[in-house]
């Protein structure tokens, strides 16, 4: 295992601020710079949004941040919403279609 820095924080020990880049609907570059912190990105963005309180943030708005990912990233997180919290996609129902009908063909890919 390499050895961080000096002065690095591991992207699992930051601090991510979800309300702040869901209302701007801006992802800084540096949770985006590989595959690997992407996935965590994402990961990390399913659990805020299922453990807020709804009406924290607005569909669109949501919908905003995630135009900003790779379209694979994108599937990805509906898939681990629901495997998170199959009932909750009843709440995310509109992002969740609007979504999956742009990118039906990755699905089969």
């Amino acid at each position: 295992m390499a050895l961080l820095k000096e002065g690095t924080v591991p992207f699992a020990a930051q601090a991510v601020p979800f309300a702040d880049i869901i209302k701007s609907g801006k992802i800084p570059h540096h949770f985006l710079e590989s595959e690997y912190l992407t996935q965590q990105f994402v990961e990390r963005l399913v659990h805020y949004v299922l453990s807020v309180p709804q009406g924290t943030f607005s569909m669109p708005e949501l919908g905003k941040v995630l135009e900003g990912i790779d379209p694979s990233f994108q599937v990805f997180f509906f898939q681990r919403l629901k495997e998170n919290s199959p009932e909750s996609l009843k709440q995310f129902a509109s992002l969740y279609y609007g979504f999956m009908a742009e990118f039906h063909p990755l699905l089969f890919t």
